[in-house]
């Protein structure tokens, strides 16, 4: 059995929050779960990594103008 919302305490009478999946489905929606909360925005192991500034064509309008000779 899997529980839909991932919170194992939430148990309805009714079996709602259940669902039966393969031992290869419910491996997949665990990981996905987990990988969410372990890379997913904000998280401590989510790599910092600086964003890009330099502009390699900033100065090619002024390369291409011709010199009056």
């Amino acid at each position: 059995m899997h529980h839909r919302d991932h919170n194992h305490d939430n148990n309805p009478q009714d079996g709602s929050n259940w669902e039966l999946l393969c031992l290869y489905c419910h491996d997949n929606e665990h990981s996905r779960y987990t990988d969410q909360q372990y890379f997913g925005e904000g998280s401590l192991s989510t790599p910092k990594v600086a964003k890009a500034t330099h502009n390699p064509f900033a100065a090619l309008a002024g390369l291409m103008k011709k010199d009056p000779e």
